[in-house]
């Protein structure tokens, strides 16, 4: 392959016998004639802090503007987040001792970052902010550590591709701000790769490993997956060492193994700190998902085989067809082009190739699929991505005048090159814009809360904000003020939803709400009739009017009962349902020109209050009648 040139410790690994031909020593004197002239200048290399900022730029925006994208960030990791904090919030079936498959060690690591803007006194939405700003840095860091190990190991140009990948992609645009297992197992799977792939100053397996086992464990356990080619890299380079090598890779392996018990156990502890017994949540996780006898995850939906194929197309566009065709363009690379690389150089880019595949193969076969089962290999697809570019970049920079490439004029080259790489920042910047202009109405819907409560859309202590058909969309508690609560009342949804925390006063200890049993709880999905309010308790309702929106019984227009409600405030919201594909994906200005079936179509997401009655002595100066129970 052309791009990964420094394999000196490759082949020192593999210490061919003394005797072994010598490459050159097979190829024909009529072969030799042409060799690439090597740069006279070293290629220009980004310095990593520069990359950093450029990363952790890109992310603030994100923390700061990008919606909530999946309702199990808000209830199975901001509400326990909030009720750590806050001493109340919403719980999933997931949070009960009977199944424990939510790892409270991993909700309380957030909860301790919140603290010093809860301490600060700054209000709670700040501390949702903050938290998310938190996660963009280090997401940033452990992008910035991969960038600098894909310079040092493979080239300069792989790692400025690789930045520009994950600086401007739609798909790590979310991820790397999102609160969830998933995007926390990125992180570490980041490190990971960075760990396994720079061998400068010897082999760092016990590192990889390591950061692959937090990823695995107190993120998401089938992240450690992404480490399997990386293990059979170091496997097969020990069975083909003296004993020496196999010895100090045995004790590699035992380090790493040792670092990540280490974690799980205080892991474990943590967990059944507030579990009040011994759970061990990866596990439990694991048999859940593959185990389970009641459905699991099926449970709650299926997609076809190709719905990762359509997804990583929206949020990665140009860069995922670049990483799909990375594994043929090596081998066509190290068949038709190899010009005196190794086979220890060919193999050590099929095993930074390999990890991507492996994932999406994985998850292709399992019939439930989410967008963000594929957020740990997005490091990943940027590496593969980044080494396709690699190698296109150096056959449209060839010289031989044997290669078809060559015969096309350098300026026409070119231009393909910068019409590529404008692409692929007209499709980010498009699907960014139309994400947040589509659909961060939830995190703004809810500020009139915060007004006096005499004013319009103020919330007083023990108000009630209910959420009907809009019950996903909530971005969790922390954009209501203290002392209101959100609360269920029924819609079209037949499933089960969140319940509440327990707030057991005296005598139950910390946190009673994570070890007391909760009621009507389950893992079947099965609806549970007790989570619901009555809507005559509701000082406010969430709820959206579209143009598409079909009034029930169950899911009246509470908009358009202007007797009971007025609009403390609304946003607009795109009507996924009568907008074009177009619009769905891209961001459409709403412009006179653009033709009418390209435009997006808009409804309201609106907060209502509940009108105050007017008094019986109001009303006779109203002139209304009053009620004839008040007549004597």
């Amino acid at each position: 392959m052309a791009g990964p040139s420094n394999d000196s410790n490759m082949r020192q690994r593999f210490k061919p016998p003394a005797n072994a031909p010598k490459a050159s020593d097979k190829q024909p004197q009529q072969q030799q004639q042409y060799r690439p002239q090597p740069p006279k200048t070293p290629p220009f290399q980004l310095n990593p802090r520069i990359a950093f900022a450029v990363l952790f730029a890109a992310h603030a925006v994100a923390a700061l503007y990008h919606p909530v994208q999946d309702c199990d960030e808000t209830f199975n990791y901001w509400e326990p987040t909030h009720y750590l904090t806050h001493g109340h919030g919403f719980q999933t079936w997931e949070y009960s001792p009977e199944y424990a498959i939510r790892s409270w060690a991993y909700v309380g690591l957030h909860a301790l970052v919140t603290l010093p803007v809860k301490l600060l006194g700054l209000g709670k939405s700040a501390e949702f902010y903050f938290l998310r700003l938190v996660l963009g840095f280090v997401c940033a860091l452990c992008e910035a550590r991969l960038f600098s190990k894909i310079n040092a190991a493979l080239n300069p140009r792989i790692g400025l591709t690789f930045l520009l990948v994950m600086a401007s992609s739609p798909g790590m645009w979310h991820a790397s701000i999102s609160y969830l297992p998933s995007s926390f197992a990125m992180y570490f799977v980041t490190l990971g790769i960075a760990g396994f792939m720079d061998w400068r100053g010897g082999l760092r397996t016990a590192q990889g490993i390591w950061m692959f086992g937090i990823a695995g464990t107190l993120g998401w356990p089938f992240a450690a997956a992404l480490s399997a080619p990386f293990l059979f890299e170091e496997f097969s380079m020990g069975v083909l060492s003296d004993e020496e090598g196999m010895v100090k890779l045995f004790w590699r392996v035992v380090d790493g193994i040792t670092r990540t018990l280490l974690i799980m156990f205080v892991q474990t502890m943590a967990d059944a700190f507030f579990y009040k017994k011994t759970q061990i949540v990866p596990w439990n996780i694991v048999a859940y998902n593959i185990f389970s006898s009641k459905g699991g995850p099926d449970l709650y939906g299926t997609e076809p085989w190709h719905f990762y194929l359509r997804n990583l197309t929206l949020n990665f566009h140009v860069w995922f067809l670049l990483a799909l065709i990375s594994m043929p363009l090596l081998v066509m690379q190290h068949t038709f082009r190899m010009k005196g690389n190794t086979r220890a150089s060919y193999f050590r880019s099929v095993t930074f190739l390999s990890p991507f595949y492996l994932w999406l193969a994985i998850f292709t076969l399992q019939p439930h699929k989410e967008e963000r089962f594929m957020y740990p290999a997005y490091p990943a697809l940027a590496v593969n991505a980044a080494i396709s570019l690699h190698i296109i970049l150096g056959n449209i920079n060839s010289t031989d005048p044997k290669d078809l490439v060559a015969k096309i004029p350098f300026q026409l080259r070119l231009s393909g090159l910068l019409l590529f790489c404008l692409v692929s920042f007209v499709l980010s910047g498009l699907r960014i814009a139309g994400t947040i202009t589509a659909y961060n109405a939830p995190l703004n819907v809810y500020k009139p809360l915060h007004n006096d409560s005499a004013a319009v859309g103020g919330a007083k202590l023990d108000d009630f904000v209910c959420l009907g058909k809009e019950w996903y969309r909530f971005p969790s508690h922390y954009f209501l003020p203290e002392g209101v609560r959100a609360k269920f009342i029924k819609s079209e949804f037949s499933g089960l939803l969140p319940g509440e925390f327990s707030e057991a006063g005296s005598g139950f200890g910390l946190f009673p709400g994570a070890w007391l049993i909760p009621p009507g709880m389950n893992d079947e999905n099965t609806e549970d009739v007790g989570k619901y309010t009555e809507v005559k308790h509701c000082a406010f309702v969430v709820d959206s009017q579209l143009p598409s929106t079909k009034t029930t019984p169950l899911e009246p227009s509470y908009a358009g009962d202007e007797g009971t409600w007025e609009r403390a405030g609304c946003q607009p919201f795109l009507d996924g349902f009568s907008t074009t594909v177009l619009g769905r994906t891209l961001w459409v200005p709403d412009l006179p020109f653009v033709p009418e079936p390209m435009k997006r179509v808009w409804g309201e997401y609106c907060l209502l209050k509940r009108k105050k009655k007017a008094s019986p002595e109001r009303e006779r100066v109203m002139g209304v009648p009053p009620p004839i129970e008040n007549l004597h």
